[in-house]
């Protein structure tokens, strides 16, 4: 079992609304983009001048446009987390952090993290694109209690915007940016205890969502909204079949795809909670964003499944379970 102990989120100020994404005359509108992804707003680390006047032509000046890197985004809801822990970032015995596009191939973004929260601890990476902070809760549950220091925390920064081609309809509407974070423990006890957890991967299609190096995100959408809803699904129905399910957070992607595995498993709307529609894809980081939105609604006896998918391709599921500890 992994006790979590505070949560924390991110989001950048400058919001890329669907009437913006409109004049920029690349081909779409909002009933477009509504009809197909439900999203009408996102987050960008990009001043808005700066996408209306390149379309983000060159991603080495976005990089040097951007008002924050990963490093910060993902402080910031590291420090949220660790208020909401009730403890210091001197309490922290571990950093992993992880995203879909890290600012930089060395050294790991923990470190980076880390630095900014002026501790010195060991630090790594664990990346598996948008299905990472899922990876990490079932890594780190598979091991020992004292293989770990006492409290350990888990870092998402998601700046994909910086990856984006805004002449290119099919991706422009989709992204938004947004960091994550969790300060967890596998001896610490707490309200909040991940379960089970199970991942998989078909590294055989890996290549049907990726952003090769100095390139734009790409996708075969229709493939990988398939994909996701198919996975979603049946890790929804597995951890029915093991808990009394009463609440869903899925990866937000796209709301259509989460409704129509919430059709399909008898999630109702009350108990789907999701952030997609203001935040557009945050990649790893929008799960635990949405989970760590409803911290102050988290309720004893909540079994709250965690369905996340992502490239390589992969998709984890995890149960997170809410207990009356006093």
């Amino acid at each position: 079992m992994l006790y979590l102990h505070g949560l924390g989120h991110f989001h950048p100020e400058n919001v890329i609304s669907n009437q913006f994404l409109e004049e920029l005359d690349i081909g779409t509108n909002e009933e477009w983009i509504i009809e197909r992804v439900g999203i009408l707003s996102r987050r960008t680390v990009l001043p808005l001048d700066y996408i209306r006047s390149t379309r983000n032509q060159d991603q080495r000046a976005a990089f040097e446009a951007a008002e924050y890197n990963n490093a910060q985004t993902g402080s910031f809801a590291a420090r949220m987390a660790l208020e909401r822990a009730g403890i210091s970032p001197e309490d922290i015995g571990m950093v992993i952090s992880g995203s879909s596009a890290q600012d930089m191939l060395t050294p790991a973004e923990a470190s980076t993290v880390a630095g900014e929260l002026n501790i010195d601890v060991p630090c790594f990476d664990i990346n598996s694109a948008c299905s990472t902070f899922g990876m990490h809760i079932n890594v780190l549950g598979m091991m020992k209690p004292e293989a770990l220091p006492p409290f350990v925390l888990l870092v998402n920064p998601e700046n994909m915007t910086r990856n984006v081609n805004y002449a290119d309809r099919s991706v422009a509407v989709l992204w938004g940016d947004g960091s994550a974070a969790a300060v967890v423990s596998t001896r610490e006890r707490s309200r909040a205890v991940f379960l089970s957890s199970h991942c998989d991967s078909k590294p055989t299609a890996w290549e049907k969502v990726m952003i090769p190096r100095m390139g734009y995100f790409q996708q075969d959408g229709h493939a990988v909204q398939g994909f996701a809803i198919r996975k979603t699904t049946e890790s929804i129905r597995a951890l029915q079949s093991l808990y009394p399910v009463n609440r869903f957070v899925g990866h937000q992607a796209n709301l259509g795809m989460l409704r129509t595995a919430c059709e399909r498993t008898g999630i109702t709307e009350d108990q789907h909670w999701h952030n997609v529609e203001l935040f557009g894809n945050t990649g790893c980081s929008s799960a635990p964003a949405v989970l760590s939105q409803h911290w102050d609604d988290f309720t004893p006896g909540d079994h709250i499944a965690v369905c996340v998918v992502g490239g390589g391709l992969t998709w984890v599921h995890t149960l997170l379970k809410i207990e009356d500890i006093k």
